[in-house]
């Protein structure tokens, strides 16, 4: 059993960061026209990430776990979003210095998003995934990643727009490094994906979905399964994972033996 502290809190936030930003460097590499714009910088003791305006990569994820923040600080990281026509989007966790409470109060900042990130133990033991004829969870082959993208983004197409951003970003998950994606098939039948990443003794698990029409049959679980097995010949000591609340997603995370630990909030300034 372990216990939450600071420093789990810094290290899941950290890879959450790293994993944002690696994601914004993979579609610059892969799509350079579609990331002309493309800047990152450390900011407010975590890294600020620009991909275009609307882009769900363009926000600021991890600051405020190292000490105090300056107003200068703050003023350096709403630049960075401002001059470049974009609000700026910042990925808090709880446990975020108190002087960063305390400028926020002050700017006009609104709630715009909330998650939760549920952590697992990964020395614990891990059930098998369940056993159905024709059921298939597998990593991807050189070639698939587009395959992967597409059946990823319309099993999300029910919640979030299939967009050209959107496609980008599921195809960056595919080419992440430390990273690794699976394909579910049922009856040799592309029915979602996955994917995760190892990073030290963290590993993470992002970008999941299942298509409509094979839903209710264990996917979802079979892929979290697989993927903490993975994590764990990685080394990883933990995963975890962000959910919207009350979601499919958090039941079938809880189910897998991660715990809920603690809110996340998305916090915007609306560009002057």
């Amino acid at each position: 059993m372990y216990s939450l502290n600071l420093d789990l809190v810094r290290e899941i936030e950290r890879s959450i960061a790293r994993s944002g930003r690696e994601a914004a460097e993979c579609s610059r590499r892969h799509k350079p026209e579609a990331c002309a714009d493309f800047a990152v910088a450390e900011m407010c003791g975590g890294t600020a990430v620009f991909t275009g305006v609307g882009s769900p990569v363009t926000q600021a994820l991890g600051c405020g776990l190292d000490g105090s923040v300056t107003a200068a600080q703050l003023d350096e990281m709403e630049e960075f979003f401002f001059s470049r026509g974009a609000s700026c989007d910042l990925e808090l966790a709880p446990f975020i210095d108190a002087s960063l409470v305390e400028l926020l109060r002050h700017r006009g900042y609104h709630l715009s998003e909330l998650s939760i990130a549920l952590l697992r133990d990964l020395r614990e033991e891990i059930a098998a995934g369940p056993e159905e004829a024709g059921f298939v969870i597998r990593p991807i082959e050189s070639g698939e990643e587009r395959l992967f993208t597409e059946a990823v983004a319309q099993g999300f197409a029910d919640v979030v727009p299939v967009t050209e951003e959107l496609l980008d970003v599921v195809e960056s998950f595919a080419h992440q490094p430390g990273s690794r994606s699976f394909l579910a098939l049922v009856d040799g039948v592309v029915a979602g994906g996955g994917s995760a990443g190892a990073h030290g003794r963290v590993g993470a698990l992002f970008g999941a979905s299942t298509l409509p029409m094979f839903r209710g049959r264990g996917i979802q679980s079979a892929l979290i399964g697989t993927r903490m097995h993975w994590m764990r010949e990685q080394g990883c000591e933990f995963a975890y994972i962000t959910t919207a609340p009350g979601t499919a997603s958090q039941r079938n995370a809880e189910r897998a033996g991660f715990r809920a630990n603690y809110s996340r909030m998305k916090l915007t300034r609306d560009r002057p």
